[in-house]
């Protein structure tokens, strides 16, 4: 029996990517993290592809990237924090295993992302405001695709903990 995939879904900085590589260790699957894996393939970093292209091509290459994960089998995949705000990204991801939400409070986001300049959605003046109003509008449609909804304010022990129970 082939393992089927673990999705990890949130806001960015919820812990994606630290409780997915736990996982995976955990689990004995691999783990990918979408954004790296695009990267990778384009051989940019997530804030120059949406300089130069845009955020509609980067969801384009998100699309892709979700067809071609979810035709795998035994992976710990972090999505990013976009891609299951698209119905066809959940159907396709949720077809190839269970997608895990790792909820956050928008004040530990807000903590944990104080210092990042990495996300070309938060790189504006007024960007603790836009943080906010992205949580807002992402969380219901994350809840919405999410099969099971873990606590992701506590350790990436436990969060991985608590993933582990439920799946």
């Amino acid at each position: 029996m082939k393992k089927k995939n673990i999705i990890l879904c949130g806001f960015m900085g919820c812990g994606k990517s630290t409780v997915g590589a736990l996982l995976a260790k955990k689990t004995g699957m691999s783990f990918i993290d979408m954004d790296s894996y695009i990267e990778k393939k384009e051989q940019k970093t997530i804030s120059s592809i949406f300089e130069e292209h845009g955020e509609e091509y980067f969801r384009a290459l998100e699309r892709e990237a979700a067809k071609e994960l979810a035709e795998k089998n035994g992976l710990v995949i972090a999505a990013g924090g976009g891609t299951l705000v698209y119905q066809a990204n959940v159907d396709t991801l949720k077809a190839s295993g269970k997608i895990v939400l790792l909820d956050i409070s928008v004040e530990t986001v807000a903590k944990r992302l104080e210092n990042d300049t990495t996300r070309p959605l938060l790189n504006r003046p007024d960007k603790e405001e836009a943080m906010r109003e992205l949580y807002n509008r992402r969380l219901p449609l994350y809840r919405a695709a999410a099969d099971i909804v873990v606590d992701a304010d506590n350790s990436p022990m436990q969060v991985c903990m608590d993933i582990m129970k439920d799946i």
